[in-house]
Parts: C-alpha cells; sequence; structure tokens
C-alpha cells in the first residue's frame, strides 16, 4: 500500500527549490496520497492554488516564535489524517518537521531534499538532535551528496541517496511564436543571449555585463529574466549598464510565466553564478534546444560535459565568459551541434518525470 506523503516547504520565496516542490508534488498526487503543507500567503501557496483538491495545511510563516505552536499544528495534522512521511525541502524547516515528529503519535518517516551546499560540520549538540532523526536525506548532486557525509558525523549520518532535478519536455514554439516573442522585446536579428534568475550579486547578471564589455559586439544583446530582491541593488545595476553605454544591449524582462519560451528565442542561456549547487536553469535550456555556457564550478560540473553538449567558463572571469560568446557568436555550427547534444542529455538525463519516479520509489521504500 502506499504510502501518505507530505510535501513540507514553508519557504516565502519562489525559485529553483519552490518550482521543484511544485513539479514533484503534482506528479505524486497522481502516485500515491499526497498532501502539502506551506506557510499561508506565501508564493508557493500561490503557485499551488490551482490545486484545489491538494489536501493543504497552510501555517504560520517561519519564526523561532510560531516553531511550538506549528509544530503542534503539523502533529494534528499527520495524526488525524495519517501522514506516514514527511518530506521536507527548506533546510529551515528541518526544526519544525523534527518537533512535530515526536509531538506525533504516528512518528512519521522524516526525509530531507538537500538543495543547497553544506559548508560546515554539522557536530554540535543542536544539530546532532536534528539529523539522527532523520531517516533519509536526498542530495541534488553527487557534490552535495559528499559534503553531507563529510560534514555529518558519521554516527548521526542518515542514509544519503542523490536524485538530480530534471525538467519536463519542452514542446517547441512554432516560428511565428518566436517572431512575435523577438518582436516583443525589441531583439529581431539578434544575438540573444539570456540569463535566467534574481537579479542579485550572487547570479552574476554583472559578470554578464562585463563580459558584453569585452565583447564589444553591437549585434549581441542581453536578456535578464527575473525580478530583484533588492530595489536598490537594481537600480545600482541599471545605473552601471547605462554609465557603461551598453542600455540600448540590455533587457529586463522582470518575472514571467514563459521563461523557457524565452529560452527557445535565445542564441544561448548563461549560468553566471559563482557557486551553483545545481543549476536547473540550464537543465530547462537545454531541453528547449539552446546552447548553454556555465561557470566551471559546483553543479553545473555534473550537468555540462565542456565542448560536447555545453561550454564552461572559467568561474568569476568575464574575459573567459566573453571568448565562449564570442566562440558561439562566430561559429553558428558548433553552437547548433552543442544545442542538439545538450538537448538528447537533457531528456536522457534529467526528465522531470524519470526523476520524480526515482524519489517516490525513495520515499515508498525507506
Amino acid at each position: 500500500m502506499s504510502r501518505r506523503i507530505m510535501q513540507l516547504c514553508l519557504s516565502p520565496n519562489f525559485g529553483g527549490l519552490e518550482l521543484y516542490m511544485q513539479r514533484l508534488t503534482s506528479y505524486l498526487q497522481t502516485q500515491t496520497p499526497t498532501h502539502v503543507g506551506i506557510a499561508q500567503g506565501s508564493k508557493l501557496d500561490n503557485a499551488l492554488s490551482e490545486h484545489d483538491e491538494l489536501p493543504t495545511l497552510r501555517l504560520q510563516r517561519h519564526a523561532w516564535k510560531n516553531l511550538f505552536k506549528n509544530a503542534k499544528h503539523l502533529a494534528n495534522y499527520i495524526d488525524e489524517h495519517e501522514i506516514d512521511l514527511i518530506h521536507l525541502h527548506w533546510t529551515k524547516d528541518l526544526p519544525l518537521c523534527v518537533s512535530a515528529k515526536k509531538l506525533s503519535k504516528r512518528n512519521p518517516k522524516l526525509v530531507q531534499s538537500r538543495h543547497m551546499n553544506m559548508t560546515r560540520f554539522k557536530s554540535d549538540f543542536y544539530h546532532r538532535y536534528l539529523y539522527k532523526n532523520i531517516d533519509l536525506m536526498i542530495a541534488v548532486t553527487q557534490q552535495v551528496k559528499d559534503q553531507i557525509t563529510r560534514f555529518i558525523p558519521a554516527e548521526i549520518c542518515p542514509p544519503v541517496k542523490t536524485s538530480y532535478i530534471g525538467a519536463p519536455i519542452y514542446q517547441q514554439l512554432n516560428k511565428e511564436l518566436k517572431t512575435d516573442l523577438k518582436k516583443q522585446y525589441q531583439l529581431e536579428n539578434s544575438f540573444i543571449v539570456t540569463l535566467a534568475g534574481r537579479i542579485e550579486p550572487a547570479k552574476g547578471q554583472a559578470l554578464l555585463v562585463s563580459a558584453l564589455e569585452y565583447l564589444r559586439i553591437p549585434n549581441v544583446h542581453l536578456m535578464f529574466i527575473g525580478d530583484a530582491m533588492e530595489t536598490e541593488y537594481l537600480e545600482q545595476f541599471r545605473n552601471s549598464i547605462v554609465e557603461k553605454g551598453l542600455t540600448e544591449q540590455v533587457r529586463f524582462t522582470g518575472f514571467v510565466n514563459n521563461v523557457q519560451d524565452l529560452m527557445a528565442i535565445s542564441d544561448c542561456v548563461v549560468l553566471a553564478t559563482d557557486k551553483e549547487t545545481f543549476g536547473m536553469v540550464l537543465i530547462e535550456a537545454m531541453h528547449t534546444g539552446t546552447a548553454v555556457i556555465a561557470s566551471n564550478s559546483g553543479g553545473p560540473l555534473e550537468i555540462i560535459n565542456d565542448k560536447v553538449d555545453g561550454l564552461l567558463f572559467t568561474s568569476g572571469s568575464a574575459e573567459d565568459l566573453a571568448e565562449k560568446l564570442k566562440l558561439y557568436y562566430n561559429n553558428h555550427e558548433l553552437r547548433q551541434k552543442l544545442a542538439d547534444a545538450g538537448r538528447v542529455k537533457a531528456q536522457a538525463d534529467f526528465e522531470s518525470n524519470t526523476q520524480f519516479s526515482e524519489v517516490n520509489d525513495l520515499l515508498q521504500n525507506i
């Protein structure tokens, strides 16, 4: 008999982690009795609102002052709905889930998907208490798995499995729709370089603008997809673009629901983060058949085989990024070859339903 599973994430944001939780939840609904626990009024709450039939527990936003109250609500929900397993995605929810597990009469299994790098030892009393109550950890990359086994003492470290994050097969736009999108953003007859992600220093938008300075090719245009975390930083960033005289070559789309469509009209998609844990935007771009470039550190090393299905540049180097962009700009045949190989790889190794099935098997067979 299938386990009753609760997908839990009280994150207020909506990035790769939250999107993954939303997609996994939609899949699990078709396979096993599934409930969700989310923060009331959060972006994830809004994203899941279309699933009216989905049993949902809405808790107050994450805060230490709400911990016991939330844990009691969660424990009562677990007992009332006979939840067998909690699958959490946001590390800050660990104290809540462990507390609820202790308060619940059912003592459900507890599984954590680790989406972020682990950078320090977890050997103090507090972390020992948390991790000894986890039944399984799922790492989104082999690198994260290695970090977990290195930083959590062996005597309390739960079993760790690796399961990559996938993306759905992309339904290609026809030529007319692509033309319309390019017109919408005034990018007709341009070489379009796209970066998708929150506009903040860590995501590398400024590095890509610096690479554009090195290129000095008027026909190359940058498209930044995503909202800014801080309006002050966005204003400073825009001002720096003006000062460099590059305003006409940069487009800001803000938040959009058709990210992959914009990737599909691009000539290449760049991931410029210095320390990216995984890099789901690369998978999404590869599914659209668009060539990719990423920094040679972290998760991208487990996605891209350099010069086979994409290009890697020296992390943090605007000059090397510019060289890789120039290579794509000057060599359409190479760009198409790597894009085609990337799409084949994404469909074979990073298709979401395949990955979700793997996760479901892990959850059902602890």
